[in-house]
């Protein structure tokens, strides 16, 4: 058969069953439509779930620990050092990861358990630390209500939708998900979750110690997560040195009602009787038990304690050394070079120890002395008339250049800015200024003040504060809650789903 019969033959077929000849051309092009839908679609969920997979970091991220870390003790090879002499992970570790080659950012990765308070409302959640690098890399904010943070210093939080749904107690139905996330955030956006620790550290001591001590709560949280026992230097510059760690003094602004002031006085000349003892018997038996209980006390709620300056033998030889052998610091290298000279050559925050008889380490020594007390001075100790100066400076943020050297609690400036509002909603409330013990005017005049910027009351606020947290947690008898915990709040910033 030739070929124009055969076309001649086919297309008189196809014009006989028009019907059923367009039936299976369509047939064919839906199955063929499906296969490539199909095989598009595949491609394009293998494409979207590699690349989630890629940006969640489970292919090219490394977690580095450290040996010191007992949570990895199982884990431990035995050809490496010991746990003592591995390095720390601090920044300048992570400073140097970030420098080696084929490592986009090295970040520590920041989660604890805490308690929120939102409303009046103790919450317990999960807290994580996000990098600021994550706004333009992780799908993980798909969907997100709100915004990233602002900067990698602001004082944000990201909601997940669980824990935005019980902050407002919706308790959706199980395996439902009904609930809106753009009304989640309508109602959370912009409100504050805050941390609390002055009530807790008051609650905790029954009033035996102020609110200067809820960094040390906080501290020692941190430090229980390490080990079970810290060895503590407390006592040490009061047995070797005969330091005396609080005096009597009389608020200079009119803060106390007339009725009370002759008990302050009395104190006073009680406490200038009582020093009339040997210094060490006042450091031991007095000052230890009565000034130092309270941070004991909240100490110990979190771990054990070890300090070896209150060992009866060391405080009998301390006690028969004369009075030059203690005038300086030599006695406490001397115990350190005994104990271990590797740390004897391993330099103080005040410049001690390190390389001795060298004219750089004498300067050095000097500059560190003169920062240590100059932070001092620009945190409890500022004079008024310098916190006059300071505050027409503020817009320079000249605390940048003293503080954080020592210390890493600043409660004048904390008490100004990121704690102003818990002052001012604490000691301004009326209960507060209708205090019997307390004169209204003088209240108000030290914590506008202060919170003003122009003058320091730090010391007054301490006390004050203190005050009002005792006489709301224990003589008010409400039933407290050891979830209230006091630092600067958070703003919610955003919700995802």
């Amino acid at each position: 058969m030739k070929f124009y019969d055969v076309a001649d033959l086919a297309v008189r077929n196809l014009r006989e069953s028009v019907f059923r000849n367009s039936l299976t051309t369509i047939g064919i092009s839906v199955g063929v439509a499906s296969l490539v839908a199909m095989l598009s679609l595949g491609i394009g969920l293998q494409q979207l779930a590699s690349r989630r997979l890629q940006k969640s970091g489970l292919f090219d991220t490394v977690v580095a620990t450290s040996r010191r870390d007992l949570r990895n003790f199982r884990e431990q090879r035995e050809d490496g050092p010991p746990p003592a002499e591995s390095p720390s992970l601090d920044e300048s570790a992570r400073q140097k990861i970030a420098q080696i080659p084929g490592v986009v950012e090295a970040y520590p990765d920041i989660r604890f358990v805490t308690d929120l308070r939102f409303d009046s409302k103790p919450h317990l959640t999960m807290v994580a630390g996000v990098p600021f690098s994550a706004k333009n890399s992780n799908d993980a904010f798909d969907g997100m209500q709100g915004s990233f943070f602002s900067s990698d210093g602001a004082a944000e939080a990201i909601l997940q939708k669980s824990f935005a749904e019980e902050l407002l107690g919706i308790t959706p139905k199980p395996g439902t998900n009904t609930t809106n996330i753009s009304e989640l955030a309508k109602s959370l956006l912009g409100k504050e979750l805050t941390m609390r620790y002055a009530e807790r550290t008051v609650y905790l001591t029954d009033g035996t110690s102020d609110v200067t001590h809820a960094a040390d709560l906080y501290a020692n949280e941190r430090a229980a997560k390490i080990a079970p026992i810290r060895m503590t230097g407390n006592y040490g510059g009061e047995v070797l040195r005969r330091i005396r760690a609080f005096k009597p003094g009389v608020p200079s602004i009119k803060l106390y009602r007339p009725e009370i002031l002759p008990s302050i006085h009395a104190a006073r000349d009680t406490y200038n009787r009582i020093i009339q003892v040997h210094p060490l018997s006042f450091s031991v038996f007095r000052q230890a038990p009565w000034h130092h209980y309270g941070l004991q006390m909240l100490e110990q709620t979190q771990l054990s304690l070890r300090s070896p300056y209150l060992d009866n033998e060391l405080v009998r030889t301390v006690f028969r050394a004369p009075m030059s052998a203690l005038s300086n610091s030599d006695v406490s290298l001397r115990l350190i070079t005994d104990g271990d000279p590797a740390l004897r050559k391993i330099r103080t925050d005040r410049g001690l120890a390190g390389k001795a008889n060298s004219l750089s380490s004498a300067i050095t020594r000097g500059i560190l002395e003169f920062s240590f007390k100059a932070e001092y001075a620009y945190d409890y100790g500022m004079p008024q008339w310098v916190a006059r100066i300071d505050h027409f400076f503020a817009p320079l943020h000249l605390e940048r250049l003293f503080l954080g050297r020592h210390k890493f609690y600043h409660f004048r400036v904390w008490y100004r800015d990121a704690l102003s509002k818990y002052v001012r909603e604490m000691l301004l409330d009326p209960r507060s200024l209708s205090r019997p013990y307390l004169e209204r005017d003088g209240l108000e005049t030290i914590v506008r003040g202060h919170l003003k910027g122009d003058q320091n009351f730090t010391s007054m606020i301490h006390k004050v504060l203190t005050l009002e947290i005792l006489h709301r947690r224990l003589l008010d008898m409400k039933l407290p809650s050891t979830d209230d915990i006091s630092s600067p709040a958070i703003q919610v910033h955003s919700v995802v789903p």
